[in-house]
């Protein structure tokens, strides 16, 4: 493997990390903010930054206007419904099972690309979605088949996954004529638009009670520049050089790593129940990127 190969991988695994690493801030971060004063300082955040990135290194795309509707749909479903489900869903799932459940974002997507752009499902994506609905279903139910995660969690969990699912169907015609940086600063802004009177109507009176210090300031931080930047910047060259199929297939990582960081930093358990569900989850996972069709 060559140098260049090896710097595309790395910066693949660094970006899942990010990403799985996020799962374990969220919950730092919720016992200071409530969830929509989480993600406006996120967005408002990086904003900031990204602007600033696009300001010293010239990158500005100017925006037809027959695709302002296109990139407010996108804002609309990541990062306002995406976001809220995340968000509120994290109150009451644990980062594992977070992590997991967005996961699945590859599993569901060939299903709404069939009825919505009409893209064919193969055998693979039928018996993916199976096997980690199943994994999901030994992660959340205990032998009684109660739950041991929320309903209301799962639920806000999924749903962050169906728009997520929207944002990935509705940003391929914009991918092709729009930076990345473009696309993520107009998504942010139009998100802290949206997301602005709900904060006042909401949260505002809880938000000013909030006492800052070192540790909800460098969780912000990291929530903000990790995930949000850095982790988004460093997908592009990896979709160009590897392709999507096979950065899907590292983006099965994120759980992983999740379910380590959750253990060591939130001392969240092991349990026997937790590793054979990730197992069936990300096995489900893998096994829907395979490309035999029906």
């Amino acid at each position: 493997m060559d140098r260049q190969r090896i710097k595309i991988y790395f910066a693949a695994v660094f970006a899942m990390g990010c990403w799985s690493l996020s799962f374990v801030w969220y919950k730092v971060a919720l016992l200071y903010y409530k969830p929509i004063s989480l993600i406006f300082i996120r967005l408002f955040l990086a904003t900031l930054i990204l602007l600033a990135i696009g300001f010293l290194f010239k990158k500005r795309d100017t925006i037809d206007k027959k695709d302002w509707k296109y990139i407010f749909l996108l804002a609309f479903f990541e990062p306002f419904l995406y976001f809220l489900g995340e968000s509120f869903g994290m109150r009451f799932v644990s980062s594992t099972i977070g992590a997991l459940i967005i996961a699945t974002i590859p599993v569901f997507t060939p299903f709404f690309a069939y009825f919505i752009i009409k893209e064919r499902v193969t055998l693979p994506n039928v018996i993916g979605l199976v096997i980690s609905f199943a994994g999901i279903l030994i992660l959340i139910l205990k032998k009684d088949f109660s739950f041991s995660a929320k309903p209301i969690g799962v639920a806000l969990m999924f749903f962050a996954v169906f728009s997520g699912i929207g944002f990935g169907l509705s940003v391929k015609k914009l991918a092709e004529k729009y930076s990345s940086l473009t696309l993520i600063t107009w998504q942010n802004i139009i998100g802290i638009v949206l997301f602005l009177p709900l904060f006042f109507l909401f949260e505002f009176d809880h938000f000013i009670t909030v006492q800052l210090d070192y540790t909800i300031i460098k969780t912000m931080l990291q929530l903000t520049i990790f995930p949000s930047i850095i982790a988004y910047m460093l997908l592009i060259p990896v979709i160009r050089e590897l392709g999507l199929s096979k950065t899907n297939v590292l983006v099965n990582l994120i759980p992983i790593f999740t379910a380590i960081f959750a253990y060591f930093m939130l001392d969240e358990l092991f349990t026997t129940q937790k590793m054979v569900g990730m197992i069936v989850v990300i096995a489900g996972l893998f096994l829907s990127q395979m490309r035999r069709k029906i």
